[in-house]
């Protein structure tokens, strides 16, 4: 009869877990699908500063693909679908999903584009590149912030080269790059990346320092070389750290 009864209590238990678990996923898809409309929103109210007003389908999808929360840390997981960047640690955050879109928009890249990403923080960019089919290669020079997006990004499958090391000097052995994205603040364009950035490619740069504004800027680099600079929209970025 004890064998019997504790086998019931397992069962209502598994259950009680079970809807838990639902109930949790439940409450994470509506969170989900509210943030992804509200980033819709605000990207149709900024077409006259980004050229765009809806983003691509393939952006999207790559978006709505890449679980957010399993880049944050457990305690700001309630909020991984809330519209804001949050502490990753060390002084670092996970950029606001806005931002985000706005940026993987703005590359303009697809399938086997060849990408560097200067600050991979928590891995959450470059698995939304990654999932674009991109072809990822990403240095940050905290340790313990690489080897947390190493093993994340490991876990849900994306491949993405990491390596621990100062990013403003690039990946010169993967070079040239279709594009760049440096996903923190300095106050100039680092040379390195321009050296490293294809003909035709197309580099992402927040230029400003913590406590004036910055300006995420769009480089270009056409056939012959030449570079050209468009400033995009203010926006706010932690500030790029290492020996330069």
């Amino acid at each position: 009869m004890r064998m019997i009864f504790g086998h019931l209590v397992g069962l209502l238990l598994l259950a009680a877990a079970s809807q838990i678990i639902c109930a949790d996923q439940d409450v994470i898809g509506q969170a989900e699908r509210a943030l992804w409309g509200d980033v819709e929103f605000q990207i149709s109210r900024l077409r006259s500063e980004l050229g765009f007003d809806q983003l691509s389908p393939a952006v999207r999808g790559a978006l709505h693909e890449v679980p957010r929360q399993r880049f944050v840390p457990d305690g700001q997981r309630r909020h991984a679908y809330e519209n804001r960047p949050l502490p990753i640690g060390h002084g670092q955050t996970i950029s606001q999903p806005l931002i985000v879109a706005i940026m993987t928009e703005l590359l303009q890249i697809g399938p086997g584009a060849r990408v560097f990403e200067l600050g991979t923080g928590s891995g959450y960019q470059a698995a939304v590149l990654a999932a674009l089919g991109a072809e990822v290669y990403s240095v940050e020079i905290i340790p313990e912030l690489a080897e947390r997006a190493h093993v994340t990004l490991d876990a849900l499958n994306y491949k993405v080269a990491t390596r621990i090391g100062d990013g403003y000097h690039g990946w010169k052995e993967a070079a040239p790059f279709d594009a760049i994205i440096v996903t923190a603040a300095v106050d100039h364009i680092p040379p390195p990346l321009i050296q490293q950035l294809k003909p035709g490619g197309r580099m992402l740069v927040p230029i400003g320092s913590r406590y004036l504004t910055q300006k995420l800027v769009l480089v270009t680099r056409d056939e012959h070389g030449a570079v050209r600079t468009q400033e995009m929209l203010p926006v706010t970025f932690v500030p790029l750290t290492g020996q330069h």
